[in-house]
């Protein structure tokens, strides 16, 4: 990409404003000039399975991006809904920015979530159509040949009956727990010899897959069949002494938050018991197949406790978060394999990554640029007898993480390794329990988040000694420490040797540490101190411009904007003409387009083969953009209260020119001209796929082909 784009490369406001319908004026102090933060979530959700219905991705791309989408719904409702449904049961009667109540935003939810999951189900009947050109069957009991009921039998007995427990309800065998997101299935059985009816309980455990393949057999091959199906088939040999005479398939969802507020002594066990708490929270959602009998459904939401509206018949398969299973490994059916780029930077300063960052700041580019460079930046910190201490924040990584071993194994070097980690990554929490017993067990000094504030900042701080003196290096993301999801996730690693931001790292650790507030930070922002502060205040030296009949702009892309204080302040901007770009995945509760409040705003968002992920916050400052004066800072944070109020986050400013124009000239042009998977957000609150005349462009097959962020990159021409 060169290195100044022509400003009409990116102009899409025409183009977006023809996909927005017309809606009245909204003022400036209306509740309806907020998207209700909910609802935009669930239209994320809807986007996501949009591309599951994309005939132009491959089989094994849509079946992930369904069972995405389902995963997805069901946080949703283990988080979200399950907070809401709290507040009304405790009569809360807060209203959200939009003016809802409480129970109107369940009810709003209930509607859409239902028409999301309809989408699904549709989504899954095209889908098992194209299955067979992949490859894939789905097989029922009675398609089973001898031979494969011969095998599956022996499976049955030998892998699956061993760790399942078949349950005959009765006063001495009370109905069991139903852990969250159990799978289960519910009988009406007679027995004969006693002449008495009662109701059997089958619960799967979750360490069986929900697709059984079986073996291949000459060009019987790619077969598979549903658990639910299996059990079925086999239920003789579960009750044995019974007839079957009806049956359902059910799941639960229990609110799943953990709702640590207090102090205690003792973090972990704190958070132990907590995590125990969690599999036994309140059914928040019964789902059970359409063809369930009545009499089973009354029995289940008598056990359960649950409502009405709390329980849904399923018009479809229950589950389809395991459609992920029938993926196989023929590269023609998925996205084409690419292999990420090692930054030529460290191959040219012979992999020494402390001279590499020494010499100049650089920035690597995730996925498209290799994760593999900050695992070498820790490996090499513990291998090196000149490095003498690091310093390391973690929030998510995978099991058998490479930067955890690199830690260990600086402790076991004799250096000194503080490792922060937070137990409050949602649904990471156990993982982090284990991994941080083994840092300590290795030597590293371990200290745990604050109680009240989640520490979501991405920084890797490392000192050396060479010569008389310590230098500091710093590694500053966007994104997690985590090798898996960084193949899947758009994010920026930035290395610097910068002595300011060196410092204002070792200020932000003894914070962590120590409780000293960091108020003597001189470049690096931070939340919940001075991030929100510092982005009003760019803001509106923006409209201070726009009103001196300067160029005035504003370009983010963040993962969700939905700070009221923030939104007001872009409204204002948009009001005094600042020309704002947004690119914005997730949920956005900035409504768009309004005249008189909005008409400079543009919202689009990105939904396509990897995860958008960075943060990136760049104000014209005087120019217009993309322009060598303009503010570019890379962030930790999205626009969130919970991220500016409640998380320890950074806001790095970039001002090395060649990262500068790399971040701004590249990611930031590349996004805004996507027409490829991008979607335009209208002043009614609905997306709608950006369409347009002319060259296909899409972000993330130019950043595969074009991996580095050298400069060397071609330009995205029109």
């Amino acid at each position: 990409m060169t290195n100044q784009a022509d400003p009409k490369m990116i102009d899409i406001s025409s183009a977006a404003a023809s996909l927005v319908s017309p809606e009245p004026q909204i003022s400036v102090d209306s509740p309806k000039r907020f998207i209700n933060r909910e609802l935009s979530w669930l239209a994320f959700n809807q986007r996501v399975v949009e591309e599951a219905m994309n005939n132009s991705h491959p089989i094994y791309a849509r079946l992930r991006f369904l069972s995405i989408s389902a995963t997805n719904l069901e946080e949703f409702y283990m988080v979200r809904v399950a907070g809401l449904m709290g507040q009304l049961r405790a009569q809360v009667q807060s209203i959200s920015p939009d003016g809802l109540s409480v129970k109107q935003q369940l009810d709003a939810i209930h509607n859409d979530a239902a028409k999301l999951i309809e989408i699904q189900q549709n989504c899954w009947k095209e889908l098992q159509k194209l299955l067979p050109k992949a490859g894939i069957s789905l097989l029922k009991s009675e398609q089973l040949l001898s031979d494969d009921n011969a095998w599956l039998r022996d499976y049955f007995t030998n892998d699956i009956m061993p760790v399942l427990t078949p349950i005959a309800v009765d006063p001495s065998h009370p109905f069991p727990f139903i852990r969250n997101l159990g799978y289960s299935i519910a009988m009406q059985l007679y027995d004969p010899e006693q002449e008495r009816t009662l109701i059997g309980l089958v619960v799967i455990p979750t360490q069986l897959d929900g697709y059984i393949r079986l073996p291949d057999h000459g060009e019987r091959r790619g077969r598979f069949i549903h658990i639910f199906d299996l059990l079925i088939h086999f239920r003789a040999l579960l009750f044995p002494d019974f007839k079957m005479q009806g049956f359902g398939y059910f799941h639960v969802i229990r609110d799943s938050e953990l709702g640590v507020d207090e102090e205690a002594e003792d973090l972990v066990s704190l958070f132990e018991n907590a995590l125990k708490r969690r599999q036994r929270g309140m059914v928040i959602r019964l789902t059970v197949n359409d063809s369930m009998p009545d009499y089973l459904l009354e029995f289940l939401k008598d056990e359960f406790d649950v409502s009405d509206e709390d329980t849904f018949r399923l018009k479809g398969v229950i589950g389809l978060t395991a459609v992920s299973q029938l993926i196989g490994s023929r590269p023609k059916h998925d996205f084409p394999p690419f292999n990420p780029r090692f930054p030529e930077r460290i191959r040219e300063h012979e992999d020494d990554c402390f001279s590499a960052i020494k010499e100049k700041d650089f920035v690597v580019h995730h996925p498209f640029e290799s994760f593999d460079v900050v695992v070498q930046f820790l490996r090499q910190a513990a291998k090196d007898p000149k490095v003498v201490a690091i310093k390391q924040t973690l929030y998510r990584t995978s099991e058998d993480s490479p930067i955890i071993n690199a830690l260990r194994e600086a402790a076991e070097n004799g250096k000194s390794v503080t490792a922060m980690v937070e137990l409050k990554a949602r649904f990471d929490e156990a993982a982090n329990i284990r991994w941080a017993r083994d840092l300590e067990r290795s030597g590293v000094q371990v200290v745990y988040g604050f109680i009240d504030l989640k520490t979501h900042a991405k920084v890797s701080l490392v000192t050396r000694r060479e010569g008389h003196e310590l230098h500091t290096y710093v590694h500053l993301g966007t994104g997690n420490y985590h090798p898996i999801t960084a193949k899947i996730y758009t994010d920026l690693s930035f290395f610097t040797a910068d002595p300011i931001l060196c410092k204002d790292a070792g200020i932000l650790f003894n914070y962590m540490t120590s409780y000293t507030k960091p108020s003597s930070m001189q470049k690096l922002i931070a939340a919940p101190f001075n991030m929100r502060k510092t982005i009003i205040e760019l803001i509106d030296n923006e409209i201070i411009l726009a009103k001196k009949g300067q160029p005035a702009s504003i370009w983010f892309k963040v993962n969700s904007l939905v700070d009221p204080k923030v939104i007001d302040k872009l409204y204002e901007a948009s009001a005094h003409g600042v020309k704002i770009k947004l690119v914005i995945r997730g949920i956005c509760c900035l409504r768009p387009g309004i005249p008189g409040l909005s008409e400079n705003i543009l919202v689009k968002s990105i939904i396509g083969r990897f995860l958008e992920h960075s943060r990136i916050y760049c104000f014209g400052n005087a120019k217009n953009m993309p322009s060598d004066e303009a503010l570019v800072f890379i962030s930790s944070a999205d626009l969130m209260p919970r991220n500016l109020d409640r998380r320890v986050e950074t806001m790095v400013p970039i001002e090395n020119r060649t990262v500068h124009r790399q971040i701004l000239e590249q990611i930031m042009v590349a996004n805004m001209k996507d027409n490829c998977q991008s979607w335009i957000l209208g002043k009614n609150g609905k997306y709608k796929r950006y369409v347009r005349p002319g060259p296909k462009v899409s972000a993330h097959e130019y950043f595969i082909n074009n991996p580095s962020l050298s400069g060397r990159g071609k330009a995205l021409r029109k």
